[in-house]
């Protein structure tokens, strides 16, 4: 496994025997739509032309085919006829048996992870009922990747107990997507902020703008577009292009629910916009807690659709429901955003990298803007030469922030480090620890990416430090550091 730290002034690794593998078994259903609208129709067409009695023989067979392999299979043929419901003859009587067969027929399975299962971050369970002294229950969230390498979000749970021993729950063979909300909502301000800094701002988006309330629907924001309108030939293009902008960019911001009778170790949110076509990538969950003791789970994570990256933010009270809403503000740049577990001095605070070398911080009075980023860290050893990024949010210890890092160095080698940042003013750097915590070693150093060891966020139990990371972009393993060791050697002065 990954070698031991051998240097007497390093805090041990204790490695676990967990290793998360992908698996096959696991898949989604997902909608499977031909770009050609004529494709689409003549499909229709043919499971038109077959009678009522047809139609349930042919149910008959998909549900012996794949209901046991789909907890909610029904409700996905439901939601994907409403895909493809518009192709339809106008006044055409539809029955329920009918609709599901259509939507089957517009369907697919995809399996989850069938290449790789890595880069984890891991917060407390939010129900901890039932739980002894001592113990905590956790959650798990994972890059899971498949065909085409589109990545989704996974998620295990398992329990530590009070001597830090970790079990995860059985997983079961059946996994779920959730229901898109048809008509998630939006803040008016925020949303035609995106827009300005998209440089799509026009006297048309302004009358836009005033003719919406605070908070609007989507089908509000589709009734003002179809009644707004340019009142000369070259406004009504500029209104065009930015009426398109307007919908992609509501596209952005979704909101997905969970049956919540489908355990969390189903649950898998797959790409829901066309931002995220090619992947969610990295979620980095935190566990916030606000002055109030309100406790909200955010996750920054990257959007990519195969040619550009969208930082975007995910939220949930309960990881039933979760709503994804895009970033905004000029310091909204690169991958790895990190927000803080609580606010520094009334703000909101995060960790980021603006420009894919060094590490910087951030304050806002509102989580989903950012404006500023100071410098906070430039490469310093050989094992960050190339560049220095942060795994997962800075965790509260009594010592300073604890910040796990992640360097890269020649030969493209991922290591996991540490900083300790002072609790008050976390510009203010404690200590940076000089030799990686985890480096990749034989015989796991070897997979879809060689040589890299990383994680999305870790957690501290009792007095140890439990960091999950994923393996050379494949599999996932867990492993325990001394607190106080780590804590110890970061406050030594620096060499």
């Amino acid at each position: 496994m990954n070698s031991p730290l051998d240097s007497p002034r390093r805090p041990q690794l204790q490695p676990t025997d967990i290793h998360l593998l992908p698996d096959h078994s696991r898949v989604i259903i997902r909608p499977f739509i031909p770009a050609d609208p004529d494709s689409v129709r003549r499909i229709i067409e043919r499971a038109m032309a077959i009678d009522e009695t047809g139609i349930e023989q042919r149910l008959a067979v998909l549900h012996q085919q794949f209901g046991s392999r789909h907890p909610k299979l029904e409700r996905a043929w439901e939601n994907h006829f409403e895909h493809i419901r518009q192709h339809l003859p106008h006044h055409t009587g539809v029955s329920r048996a009918r609709r599901l067969y259509l939507g089957s027929l517009f369907s697919g399975e995809y399996a989850v992870e069938t290449a790789a299962l890595f880069n984890p971050s891991i917060v407390p369970h939010p129900d901890q009922s039932g739980v002894a002294e001592g113990d905590l229950r956790f959650i798990l969230s994972l890059r899971a990747t498949g065909e085409g390498h589109i990545s989704s979000i996974a998620f295990r749970t398992g329990l530590i107990s009070s001597d830090h021993r970790i079990v995860l729950d059985p997983v079961g063979v059946r996994t779920s997507s959730p229901d898109l909300n048809p008509d998630p909502t939006f803040h008016r301000g925020a949303f035609f902020r995106k827009l300005r800094e998209l440089e799509f701002d026009s006297p048309w988006s302004e009358q836009l703008r005033q003719s919406l309330g605070d908070r609007f629907t989507l089908s509000e924001l589709d009734a003002a577009l179809r009644t707004a309108s340019g009142s000369t030939r070259s406004s009504q293009r500029e209104s065009a292009r930015t009426r398109e902008c307007i919908r992609w960019l509501a596209s952005t911001n979704y909101e997905v629910t969970f049956d919540p009778e489908i355990p969390l170790s189903q649950r898998v949110i797959f790409p829901n916009s066309p931002i995220e076509s090619n992947g969610i990538e990295d979620a980095r969950f935190v566990c916030f807690t606000e002055h109030d003791g309100a406790v909200t789970y955010y996750a920054t994570y990257t959007a990519y659709n195969g040619h550009a990256i969208l930082p975007q933010l995910l939220e949930t009270h309960d990881f039933d429901t979760f709503r994804s809403i895009s970033l905004k503000g000029a310091a909204v740049r690169n991958k790895g955003m990190s927000l803080f577990p609580r606010r520094i001095g009334g703000k909101f605070a995060m960790i980021s990298r603006q420009d894919d070398e060094n590490l910087y911080l951030m304050y806002s009075d509102d989580p989903h803007t950012w404006e500023d980023a100071k410098l906070l860290q430039r490469p310093v050893h050989p094992w960050e030469a190339v560049k220095i990024g942060n795994c997962g949010s800075p965790i509260e210890t009594p010592e300073g922030w604890l910040l796990l890092t992640h360097g890269v160095g020649a030969m493209r080698r991922y290591c996991i480090g540490a900083m300790l940042l002072d609790l008050d003013d976390p510009s203010i750097v404690l200590g940076h620890v000089h030799q990686p915590l985890i480096e990749p070693d034989e015989p796991l150093r070897n997979g879809y990416v060689p040589n890299v060891v990383y994680t999305c966020g870790a957690l501290i139990h009792g007095t140890k430090l439990i960091i999950p990371y994923g393996l050379s972009d494949t599999s996932t393993t867990i492993s325990l550091v001394d607190l106080s060791s780590l804590l110890l050697l970061l406050r030594e002065p620096h060499r």
